[in-house]
């Protein structure tokens, strides 16, 4: 069997919305640092939503199939949680295609980024991480709208 991108081709251009979501289990203390400025790499939530915008981006050059297209609109928003911080990244595009790749890849590496942001917080005696995990990525909601 051989690999190859589907031919979108025939498809007629609409609105498509994706969000997708995931979370990053952290300790209490590192939430602390968080919501108080005191992380020595410097402002968490807005370097990872950089990082996430970022990545949306750059979503075909990094996963083979996806096809690039024209990303109108992302957010990225966090929740920071007792035990951790969840994001959500919504993603707009108008086209052929949906962008549900693109917003589970920005979730992927705001979390990723928010875990490099911290790691220093996060490490324990012998410099491994025993409470930090990312877990649940998931799409929530993908929407088609017929442009008017």
């Amino acid at each position: 069997m051989k690999a190859g991108m589907v031919d979108i081709s025939a498809k007629n251009d609409v609105i498509r919305i994706a969000v997708a979501e995931g979370m990053i289990r952290l300790r209490k203390e590192t939430i602390e640092a968080i919501r108080e400025g005191r992380v020595p790499k410097g402002d968490v939530l807005t370097v990872a939503s950089v990082a996430g915008i970022m990545a949306v981006k750059k979503t075909p050059e990094i996963i083979p199939m996806c096809h690039p297209i024209p990303i109108t609109s992302v957010s990225i928003d966090f929740e920071l949680l007792e035990d951790g911080v969840k994001v959500r990244c919504t993603v707009k595009s108008v086209g052929k295609t949906g962008v549900e790749m693109e917003a589970l890849t920005g979730v992927s590496v705001a979390l990723l980024t928010v875990w490099d942001m911290v790691k220093s917080l996060e490490k324990d005696e012998s410099g491994n991480y025993p409470q930090t995990a990312i877990e649940y990525i998931r799409v929530l909601e993908k929407v088609k709208e017929n442009l008017s």
